[in-house]
């Protein structure tokens, strides 16, 4: 969804604070989709730390300490540069594929000059306006995804 905030920021972008006054007038915010996991892994965090730190004897915590090690040994099993890669490479396949999958009017328009012949002026006209009529069927379902459109 596009939102259109730019004579606000122009305005509101002065003096100390400017970024964090532009960051929560951000509607189309990333932020504003992953603060709830961010929220829940800073409290888990800040638990298990002071958990740690104010909870456990010392025995305990070297207990603590051989667990995270041992997790730690094991977390490179999985190379995360592999899993990324194949994450992004299945993300860009998807955006490819829509990409293509949209029918642009220039198929069609070689299908209707090769379909309706004829050198007259009706046949031109009859091509025209089928022409026409495909474009503005294109541009309103793009302004249909696309307000800006």
């Amino acid at each position: 969804m596009t939102i259109s905030y730019t004579a606000q920021v122009a305005t509101s972008s002065r003096g100390f604070g400017c970024f964090w006054k532009l960051l929560f007038r951000w509607q189309g915010s990333i932020y504003k989709l992953v603060w709830h996991e961010l929220v829940i892994y800073c409290l888990a965090y800040t638990t298990i730390s002071l958990i740690y730190r104010l909870a456990l004897d010392d025995p305990q915590r070297r207990q603590f300490e051989a667990v995270a090690l041992h997790i730690e040994a094991f977390i490179n099993l999985i190379p995360m540069a592999f899993v990324l890669g194949f994450y992004v490479s299945i993300i860009m396949t998807r955006w490819w594929d829509q990409y293509i999958t949209i029918p642009w009017p220039d198929s069609l328009a070689v299908f209707v000059s090769s379909n309706v012949h004829g050198q007259n002026d009706t046949a031109r006209v009859m091509r025209r306006t089928l022409m026409r009529y495909v474009n503005l069927s294109f541009v309103i379902t793009m302004s249909m995804i696309s307000p800006r459109v």
